[in-house]
């Protein structure tokens, strides 16, 4: 039987390598009831580790740091690369698409396989790099400052390198998805550039992790349904997901 010290252990290391936790979850890994686990929320909240929702809980803290794309690139990287898998799907035959940075962005640029030639325009140096050595990608790279968190460059510059741009499709990355706060990343400058990449195409894809769900970040890029499609892994929770769908947008589960 696990102590309730132990519990409270394993609670906050969770809570520090995806961002929140699930009363669920919890309850069957611990092998405990989910009364035990709501009281060990209660315990934590007091002492101001964590904030409790429904049927979850997140940190004291829950805004995203903006923290460099190799550090994020280690973090549910198995989910990374199924959710890139799964977007794969989403590309045409001789596509035109934009990819933002950010690490589920680069991870999916890491194992794309174009249909016949492909068009991708991207801001970031490394995606770039990535496809700069893949058969039949024409890559635009953006133009505008540097930014060393995200290899990226950012910027009014940025933006106007867009004006002349029409894709089928957007794909990003964010830091955090919530009914209340929409889409955000962790600051104002990706943030507005991503606003002016999705005036640029037809569809935006965000390319989350389920560990994104219920975070916020600094900068909105919009609200949730401003989005027409999010891959995810299927620890997205249930009544969270029903919810974003009955607001038209569309689901994809990578398993």
């Amino acid at each position: 039987m696990i102590s309730i010290a132990e519990r409270h252990k394993i609670i906050k290391e969770q809570l520090q390598l995806n961002g929140y936790v699930r009363v669920q979850d919890l309850a069957e890994q611990l092998g405990v009831t989910g009364a035990t686990i709501r009281k060990d929320l209660r315990i934590l909240e007091s002492q101001n580790i964590l904030i409790r929702t429904h049927g979850s809980a997140s940190p004291v803290k829950p805004h995203v740091m903006d923290i460099s794309v190799d550090v994020k690139a280690n973090q549910n990287r198995d989910k990374k690369i199924i959710i890139a898998q799964a977007a794969q799907e989403l590309i045409t035959p001789d596509d035109a698409i934009i990819l933002a940075s950010g690490s589920s962005v680069t991870a999916f640029a890491e194992i794309l396989t174009p249909v016949n030639m492909i068009n991708v325009v991207t801001p970031s140096l490394g995606i770039a790099l990535i496809l700069n050595e893949k058969e039949n990608v024409k890559v635009m790279l953006l133009g505008g400052e540097m930014y060393k968190n995200s290899l990226s460059v950012r910027g009014s510059y940025t933006e106007a390198g867009l004006v002349n741009v029409s894709c089928s499709k957007l794909f990003i990355g964010c830091d955090g998805i919530n009914l209340e706060t929409g889409i955000t990343c962790s600051n104002l400058a990706e943030a507005s550039l991503t606003t002016a990449m999705m005036k640029s195409c037809t569809q935006t894809v965000v390319l989350a992790d389920s560990s994104k769900f219920g975070r916020r970040g600094f900068g909105k890029i919009g609200n949730v349904e401003d989005i027409d499609i999010i891959v995810t892994d299927s620890g997205i929770p249930s009544t969270m997901r029903k919810k974003i769908e009955d607001l038209g947008v569309q689901i994809l589960i990578a398993d």
